[in-house]
């Protein structure tokens, strides 16, 4: 049986991973590692109240588990809260990361570590795992410094890159695209979506199963993890319009220059997943499938 620690645990990642590591007790034994109270809604694993910036909380916490992996999930991901707070997104972005670093060289663990594509300038698209990094925000700076950190230290690391992740859990602390497009349609109000921002959004039981497979498969290096299609915002908006039954023509175009954002984001990602496909065996399907069974859980 493995251990298995998961921090960030009570996010939106976070749940979904334990939930899925649960149903096979006999695998795995499973660490909750977040903030204030556990919000899962669960009591079937062993949770921690702990803050990972504080670096001799973390290591005697740690210590004591002796974890065979490390799924880090916590991170800062608000993009332009990055910006406005520096210090505490380096603190948990970065400061963190070379804290578990040093704790699973001393105990020989495996470190899964999720990252993002905001690491690029979107002026190419379809990224490879290989191609260079050029992030144009504070957050995707701090999120290439914490990949920098693992591919430069002796430890057996894995990093998944994802985008755009979405998804429903118990006592979710922060709101995500398609939920916050479905709700503003349910109650018949007008938005406005980017049209010139192209991503591949990915359903969070798919980052949770890879997640999974990078511990099953003792993975090793980086991998893309996304849905498989490209699409501008404003068509991501339009297609949760119509897996839902909403109304369409209450989502407004309009161009990234309108919405003065502090921080820059990249204008066309998405990610080449055939290195995901062939070493780790796992393959995604379009936005819209993924929608649909997105849409199964919420019946």
């Amino acid at each position: 049986m493995k251990k298995i620690v998961i921090t960030g645990s009570n996010g939106l990642l976070g749940q979904t991973l334990v939930n899925l590591l649960l149903k096979e007790p006999n695998s795995y034994q499973v660490f909750g590692l977040s903030r204030g109270e556990n919000r899962s809604g669960r009591d079937d694993f062993s949770y921690h109240s702990i803050d990972i910036t504080k670096q001799e909380q973390l290591r005697e916490c740690l210590l004591t588990i002796k974890p065979d992996v490390i799924v880090n999930t916590a991170a800062m991901t608000n993009v332009d809260a990055c910006e406005d707070q520096k210090d505490e997104c380096q603190q948990l972005n970065v400061e963190a990361v070379k804290y578990l670093t040093q704790i699973a060289s001393a105990l020989n663990s495996q470190i899964i570590h999720i990252s993002t594509d905001f690491i690029f300038d979107g002026e190419k698209g379809y990224y490879k795992e290989t191609d260079k990094a050029h992030p144009l925000s504070f957050y995707g700076e701090s999120k290439l410094i914490s990949e920098e950190i693992l591919v430069n230290s002796d430890i057996h690391y894995t990093i998944l890159r994802t985008i755009l992740v979405y998804g429903k859990v118990n006592n979710l602390g922060r709101n995500n695209i398609v939920l916050w497009v479905k709700e503003m349609l349910e109650k018949n109000k007008e938005i406005t979506i980017v049209d010139d921002q192209y991503r591949m959004p990915t359903y969070v039981d798919d980052l949770a199963m890879a997640c999974k497979m990078s511990i099953d498969k003792s993975a090793q290096g980086i991998f893309n993890i996304s849905s498989n299609q490209l699409l501008s915002v404003f068509e991501i908006a339009q297609q949760i319009a119509e897996v839902f039954q909403l109304n369409s023509s209450l989502i407004k175009p309009i161009s990234t220059s309108t919405l003065n954002q502090k921080a820059p984001r990249p204008a066309k990602t998405g990610f080449d997943l055939s290195k995901t496909n062939k070493e780790l065996e796992f393959y995604t399907t379009s936005f819209k499938e993924d929608l649909q069974r997105f849409k199964q859980t919420l019946i």
